[in-house]
């Protein structure tokens, strides 16, 4: 048997240094050929456009399609990211918006309660804040932030607004309560400002659900009386200071009896909305409602 070749069994092995130099003088012959001859440039040159060209064309459009997805996936991600970015700017934003309506909210209230000071500068008052209220839309009842410690006493006016809101019934030492006017069981002595007749201003909270207050046991003989006219606190009252603006005439008209008026008030104040208020330091005591 020959050295080169060895069988064994069905198979035949090689040595790898005889097969080492066989490959190459084949690749020593096709360099050769390749240069000399245009073998490569005929018949395997066709080959190459029939197969290999649209092989790598495919592969190009691949490449291409791989390559602008991956761009698609990155500029989603920026595009998300930016997103995130502009969804926490618009968050600050709608914080710093809010915070600037509220401020400019409590300085139109505090503008109308410094102009409130200014109309009933005779009275000495203080300040207090809204911290609680009884359930429903309205504050016929609501807790203020200051008691007697800063000189609080039951029965001093509260106004707010551009006028009455009602008065202290409760008191601690840092907190007070506060009835209202529009209260079901509040009573005020009022008084036509330009031609003096008295009147009772009671409180009606389902009235009070068009935005009017009631009041009755108007004299009015000379009907001197009209729609528009303004109601104030009356001298005879004595839980309420005088000529302090309740409200305005909206609806007028003759009791039963022919001898008095009743009807319904714009009031002064909006009980929906309250968040200020004064409290005038001072407490009236002499006969009336």
């Amino acid at each position: 048997m020959s050295p080169i070749i060895r069988q064994r069994g069905e198979e035949f092995t090689l040595p790898s240094k005889y097969l080492l130099f066989i490959l190459t003088i084949l690749c020593t012959a096709l360099i050769v050929i390749t240069f000399n001859t245009n073998l490569f440039t005929g018949p395997l040159n066709s080959f190459a456009g029939v197969f290999v060209v649209p092989f790598q064309k495919g592969i190009t459009i691949c490449s291409s399609y791989i390559k602008e997805t991956t761009d698609k996936l990155a500029s989603i991600t920026q595009l998300l990211d930016e997103n995130e970015k502009l969804k926490s700017q618009i968050d600050e934003l709608t914080i710093a918006n809010t915070n600037l309506e509220q401020e400019k909210y409590e300085l139109t209230e505090l503008r109308e309660l410094y102009e409130l000071d200014s109309k009933y500068s005779d009275y000495p008052k203080t300040g207090a804040r809204i911290i609680a209220k009884d359930a429903g839309n309205w504050y016929y009842s609501f807790v203020i932030d200051k008691g007697s410690d800063d000189g609080i006493a039951v029965d001093m006016n509260v106004i707010a607004g551009a006028g009455l809101v009602g008065r202290v019934i409760d008191v601690g030492p840092d907190w007070a309560k506060v009835q209202s006017i529009i209260a079901d069981n509040s009573a005020v002595s009022g008084m036509v400002l330009s031609s003096s007749d008295n009147l009772i201003v009671t409180g009606d909270l389902e009235l009070y659900r068009s935005g009017y207050i009631s009041f009755s046991k108007l004299v009015d003989d000379a009907d001197k009386v009209s729609i528009g006219d303004k109601i104030v606190t009356s001298n005879i009252s004595d839980k309420y200071l005088p000529g302090i603006l309740i409200g305005y005439i909206s609806t007028l008209e003759d009791d039963s009896n022919n001898l008095t008026k009743s009807g319904t008030l714009s009031p002064a104040v909006d009980f929906e909305h309250m968040n200020e208020v004064l409290v005038i330091l001072q407490v009236k005591n002499n006969g009336g409602n």
